[in-house]
C-alpha cells in the first residue's frame, strides 16, 4: 500500500450540492459559474478566508494557496483603552498553543502595547481577549498578531483524490464530475437491485393471484400428491406455474384465502407494475436517472444545510506593521569598530562617559559613531560586496564603557570578511544611492530602495565582484555628489555622480579609473558642490600633504586623473591614504608595528600637486604606514540639516 499527501479544505454542504446539481444541468459549465454556486471552502471553525485568485487556481488545478484568518475586533472600553477580542481561529489551529505564542510575545516585548492576553471561552464559544495599554496602535498590534502567529494561517489546497484508481490531482469541475459518475453508480446499482428484486416479487404476486382464480382446483391437485415435491410437480405440470411459483403455491396458509387477500395481491401487483415501470425508465432514460440523483442531493440539503461560517475576501491584506508597534521610538548611540564590533547604547549611557572610555580590542579603533533611532535600520557592509540589513532595535543594548557584540553574532560572516561600512537609513527612497567603490577601479551605484529586504538571517549580496576584487568604500548619495578616486600610485579622478548610471542590486559595476598594472584604488570619497573640502593623502614613508581642491579639474569617469605625488626614481612614495578633510578632522595613521599617530590636516599648510608633503612619522623607528582612518565623530544622523 502507498500513502499520498492530501488536503481537499471542508466545502459548505448546501453550496457543494447547488454547484454539484448545476453541473449535471450544465456539463459545460465555467469555473466562473460553479464559483458562484460554490465560492469558496467553508470550515467549521469560521474565520476569514483570503485569495480570491488562490482558490480559482486551487479550483483550476487542484493547488493553490489561500490566507485563512481568526475573526478578530477591536473594541473600545471605558477610559480611551481599546483590547482585541478573537471570536474564530483559523481551521486546525490549537487554540491553547496560540494563545501561549501570543503571551510568549508580549513577554519578550517584542511587539509593543500588549497589556495581557485571557483565554474567556466557555460553554457559549471561543473568546480569548488581548487588553491593549492605553496608548497601543491597535490595528498594528492586531497586524503583528496575524503575521506572526497563527491567528492567520496559509493554507494549502492539495487536491489529491482516487479517480479510476489511481491517485489524481483534481481541479473543481473534475471532482464535481467525479461524484456525479459516482452518484450514476450508485442510482444504477440501486435500481438495478431493486428492479430484480421488484420483478421477481411481481412474479410470484401474478402466480398467486392465478391459483386463488382456481383455487378448488389447485387444492384437489395438492390433496392428491403424495408430498410436497409432488404437489409442486403435478402444479407446475397441470397448470404451467413455474418453479417459484409453484412453491409459494404451497406454503399459501389457509388463512391467505380470503377474498380480501385477493384484494390485496391485486393491489401489490399494480403496484410492483408502476415500480419496475420507473426503475426500466431510470435505467434507460439518463434524464430521469440525472432528477433522480437531483431529488436526492436536494432532499439531504433540506435536512442537513447550514448557513456558511467563513467569511471571503477577494484580497489578502499586505500587512503592513509600522515598526512603532513593535519598537519603542528612541534616540540612541550606535557605535562599529574597525574589527567590526558594533552595539548600541543609550544617549544616557554615552552622555555620561566620554569617547575615550569604549572598551575595545587591543589595536583596534572605533571608526564611526552615530545618533540614530530604534525604528531605523542599519545596512552594514562588507569587503566581499556583501551588506548585512540590521534593524536597528535588534541591536544588543549595551552599556558605553562595555564591549559591543561583533557582527559575526548577529548576522554570521565568514571570518576572512570584513565590515567597511554602516549607513543607518531611516527611509528607503528611490531619490537616494548606495554608490560602492571597488580596489580594483569598479564603481556602482544602486537605488536605495532595492536594499529594503524581509528576510535578513544572512549576509545580502549587494554587488558582484571579480575574483580578488573588493570594496573598499560605500556612500550614500543624493545623486547629485562629486567623486573623488586615489590610486596607490598617487593619481587623483574627480568626476561628476551623474556619470554613473543606477543599475540593479547585483551587478558588478562599471569602471572608475584607469589602472596600470600594479595599481589600485586607495580610497573614493565624495563631497558636495558647495562645500570645499580639502584633500589630504598619507605615503607608506610617513608624508601628509594637503591640497586645495583648486590643484585640480573636474573630469570624466574611467580616466587616468591627475598626479598627486612628485615622481622619485628612488623609494617612490606610495600612497596609503586619501581623505577629504575639514576644519576638526582628525586622521589617524597606522604603521607596521601597530604605533598610531594623530595628524590634525588643517594645521598642515596647503601644497601643490607637485610635491611630497612633510613627513609627520618616522618609520625608520615605527616601520612604513600601513593604513589611515578619520577619527571617528560623534555626528547625528537624520536631523534636519540632512
Amino acid at each position: 500500500s502507498s500513502g499520498y499527501a492530501t488536503d481537499i479544505p471542508p466545502h459548505n454542504l448546501g453550496e457543494v450540492i447547488d454547484a454539484v446539481i448545476y453541473k449535471i444541468d450544465h456539463p459545460n459549465a465555467s469555473l466562473d459559474k460553479l464559483m458562484e454556486k460554490m465560492p469558496a471552502p467553508d470550515f467549521p471553525t469560521g474565520g476569514i478566508i483570503q485569495g480570491k485568485a488562490g482558490i480559482k487556481k486551487a479550483y483550476e488545478t487542484g493547488r493553490g494557496r489561500v490566507v485563512v484568518r481568526g475573526l478578530a475586533e477591536i473594541e473600545e472600553l471605558r477610559g480611551g483603552r481599546e483590547q482585541i477580542v478573537i471570536t474564530e481561529i483559523p481551521y486546525e489551529v490549537n487554540k491553547a498553543n496560540l494563545v501561549k505564542r501570543m503571551d510568549e510575545l508580549r513577554i519578550d516585548r517584542k511587539v509593543e502595547g500588549i497589556n495581557e492576553i485571557r483565554d474567556e471561552t466557555d460553554r457559549t464559544g471561543l473568546r480569548i481577549v488581548v487588553e491593549l495599554r492605553k496608548d497601543a496602535d491597535s490595528q498594528g498590534v492586531l497586524n503583528y498578531l496575524y503575521k506572526n502567529t497563527d491567528l492567520q494561517v496559509n493554507y494549502n489546497f492539495n487536491m489529491i483524490a482516487i479517480s479510476d484508481r489511481t491517485p489524481t490531482l483534481m481541479s473543481l469541475p473534475g471532482l464535481l464530475d467525479a461524484y456525479i459518475n459516482h452518484q450514476r453508480d450508485v442510482v444504477i446499482r440501486q435500481s438495478e437491485y431493486d428492479l430484480n428484486k421488484a420483478q421477481a416479487r411481481a412474479h410470484i404476486v401474478e402466480g398467486l393471484i392465478y391459483a386463488i382464480s382456481i383455487l378448488d382446483d389447485v387444492i384437489a391437485t395438492i390433496r392428491a400428491s403424495q408430498n410436497k415435491k409432488d404437489a409442486k410437480e403435478r402444479l407446475i405440470a397441470a397448470y404451467n406455474f413455474t418453479e417459484k411459483q409453484a412453491e409459494a403455491i404451497v406454503m399459501l396458509q389457509l388463512y391467505r384465502l380470503t377474498n380480501t387477500d385477493v384484494t390485496d395481491l391485486e393491489e401489490e401487483a399494480s403496484k410492483l407494475r408502476e415500480t419496475i415501470a420507473r426503475l426500466q425508465e431510470i435505467l434507460g432514460n439518463e434524464e430521469v436517472l440525472k432528477k433522480v440523483i437531483k431529488d436526492e442531493l436536494r432532499l439531504v440539503k433540506k435536512n442537513h444545510n447550514d448557513e456558511r461560517r467563513t467569511r471571503i475576501e477577494d484580497e489578502i491584506e499586505d500587512l503592513t506593521i509600522n515598526l512603532e508597534v513593535l519598537v519603542p521610538s528612541e534616540d540612541i548611540v550606535v557605535s562599529l569598530t574597525r574589527d567590526g564590533y558594533i552595539k548600541r547604547t543609550s544617549t544616557r549611557s554615552f552622555g555620561a562617559s566620554s569617547i575615550e572610555d569604549l572598551q575595545r580590542k587591543e589595536g583596534d579603533e572605533l571608526i564611526q559613531l552615530m545618533e540614530v533611532n530604534t525604528t531605523d535600520t542599519l545596512l552594514v557592509f562588507t569587503n566581499k560586496g556583501n551588506y548585512l540589513y540590521i534593524p536597528i532595535h535588534e541591536l544588543p543594548d549595551i552599556k558605553w564603557k562595555d564591549m559591543g557584540q561583533h557582527v559575526a553574532n548577529i548576522i554570521s560572516i565568514p571570518s576572512d570578511e570584513k565590515v567597511i561600512k554602516a549607513i543607518p537609513v531611516r527611509e528607503f527612497t528611490e531619490t537616494q544611492y548606495i554608490l560602492s567603490v571597488t580596489k580594483n577601479g569598479m564603481i556602482k551605484k544602486t537605488s536605495l530602495n532595492l536594499y529594503k529586504v524581509q528576510r535578513y538571517s544572512r549576509p545580502i549580496n549587494g554587488m558582484n565582484l571579480k575574483k580578488e576584487d573588493e570594496v573598499i568604500n560605500v556612500h550614500l548619495t543624493d545623486g547629485n555628489q562629486e567623486i573623488f578616486i586615489a590610486n596607490n600610485k598617487g593619481f587623483g579622478l574627480w568626476f561628476h555622480e551623474s556619470e554613473v548610471n543606477p543599475i540593479g542590486i547585483k551587478a558588478g559595476g562599471v569602471k572608475s579609473m584607469q589602472l596600470k598594472k600594479d595599481e589600485y584604488i586607495i580610497n573614493g570619497e565624495i563631497f558636495d558642490d558647495l562645500s570645499d573640502p580639502s584633500l589630504f593623502v598619507v605615503t607608506h614613508r610617513g608624508a601628509c600633504k594637503r591640497m586645495n581642491l583648486s590643484q585640480f579639474e573636474q573630469s570624466t569617469r574611467a580616466k587616468r586623473g591627475l598626479a598627486m605625488l612628485r615622481e622619485l626614481k628612488r623609494n617612490a612614495h606610495q600612497l596609503v591614504g586619501f581623505h577629504l578633510v575639514s576644519e576638526d578632522t582628525t586622521v589617524q595613521l597606522r604603521t607596521e608595528k601597530g604605533i598610531i599617530e594623530t595628524v590634525m590636516p588643517l594645521n598642515l599648510k596647503t601644497a601643490d600637486r607637485y610635491s611630497n608633503g612633510s613627513f609627520v612619522v618616522d618609520t625608520d623607528q615605527t616601520g612604513p604606514v600601513i593604513d589611515t582612518q578619520v577619527e571617528a565623530r560623534y555626528r547625528e544622523y537624520f536631523t534636519s540639516g540632512e
